[in-house]
């Protein structure tokens, strides 16, 4: 019996080491597509692109693109409330809609690029995104309905929230 298990472990060992290179499952991901999945935003406003967009174009964008999912300004509906809170974090069931919870507007921006709308991720123009991060943050209350986000506004939004996380303000290097 022991002969016969030390057989399947050799075995074993002269299979794995004949095929390093692994299972070759899949197949290279091609460069444009790697490009637009390597985006990255920081709080400071890093890695934000050029564009720009107002809540008067954000609603209707919103309306299209994002209330099947979030409901009517953003009030909830199948996907989380983004917008309508009353229950400060501090409270038994807190709302954590962005004004109430989120601390840095750039997130607002990043989440909506990379993943929404939930049916097609990444297929909102650069200028949709602002104008609808700009939207989400009049439904909040953070910004006026006028206010133009872009890549030097939106990092300079200060949130209701931006204290209410320990750790996390640290310095950014530029």
């Amino acid at each position: 019996m022991r002969e016969v298990l030390a057989l399947l472990v050799l075995a074993a060992a002269g299979a794995a080491a004949a095929d390093l290179e692994g299972p070759r499952l899949g197949r290279p991901v091609p460069a444009d597509i790697a490009a637009r999945a390597s985006l990255n935003v920081f709080p400071d406003g890093r890695g934000l692109p050029p564009g720009r967009g107002t809540a008067a174009q954000g609603e209707p964008l919103f309306r299209q693109h994002c209330a099947m999912c979030h409901g009517a300004g953003g009030k909830g509906a199948s996907a989380e409330e983004l917008s309508g809170g009353s229950e400060p974090l501090t409270s038994e069931y807190p709302d954590k809609t962005i004004g109430l919870y989120w601390p840095y507007a750039t997130t607002v921006f990043d989440i909506t690029r990379r993943a929404m709308p939930m049916f097609a991720p990444g297929s909102l123009t650069v200028d949709e995104v602002y104008a609808i991060t700009a939207y989400l943050l009049t439904a909040n209350g953070v910004i006026g309905e006028r206010d133009e986000m872009n890549a030097q506004t939106l990092p300079k939004v200060r949130m209701p929230n931006r204290d209410g996380f320990v750790g996390i303000d640290a310095k950014w290097p530029r």
